[in-house]
């Protein structure tokens, strides 16, 4: 038996796998408050919550408090003051992330960019004052990366039913105060 293509098999693999690491440890994206029109998965979503602006607003911006509302997060932690440029690491979906703040305008948006291994995503949520007391809450958020490229559908599938369960989540807490 000739063990060669076996042997270059895992050097190519053990090459490509280094690649990859030394690529996610050293490539650093500039944080970005503009979504990505091409990026392999996006989504928009909208939905009603019966409670002002202000009290949605409370909930979004609490970061620390999210793993106790959203059940797909399981920490999270604002490293400073609520303010652009801050930073926050949490873990959504088993996923660490390393977020930064683009814009915080109280009681209207709340944005970051974000980098976990194999993306960077960029989130935008808007909070809309209806006439009837209600809020309309705008959520965007586009993500790209190798690791999206390569799992796009799949990734793109998780990435709405994520968001339907963080705005039903959000709903749920903003309604119950």
């Amino acid at each position: 038996m000739n063990k060669k293509p076996l042997l270059y098999g895992a050097v190519l693999l053990g090459t490509v796998v280094t690649a990859v690491i030394i690529a996610e440890k050293f490539i650093k994206r500039p944080g970005s408050s503009r979504l990505n029109p091409n990026a392999p998965a996006s989504t928009d979503k909208t939905t009603r919550i019966a409670a002002p602006p202000e009290r949605v607003w409370q909930a979004m911006s609490q970061i620390d408090q999210w793993a106790g509302w959203q059940p797909d997060i399981s920490k999270a932690k604002l490293n400073g003051p609520l303010q652009a440029g801050s930073t926050f690491d949490w873990n959504t979906s088993g996923m660490a992330i390393h977020s930064t703040l683009h814009t915080v305008t109280p009681p209207e948006a709340l944005g970051w960019s974000g980098e976990a291994f194999g993306a960077f995503a960029v989130h935008n949520w808007h909070f809309n004052p209806l006439t009837d007391g209600t809020t309309e809450v705008r959520v965007e958020e586009s993500m790209e990366g190798w690791l999206v490229s390569v799992l796009g559908s799949v990734l793109q599938k998780n990435l709405d039913e994520a968001t339907d369960r963080w705005l039903e989540a959000l709903k749920k807490v903003a309604e119950a105060e």
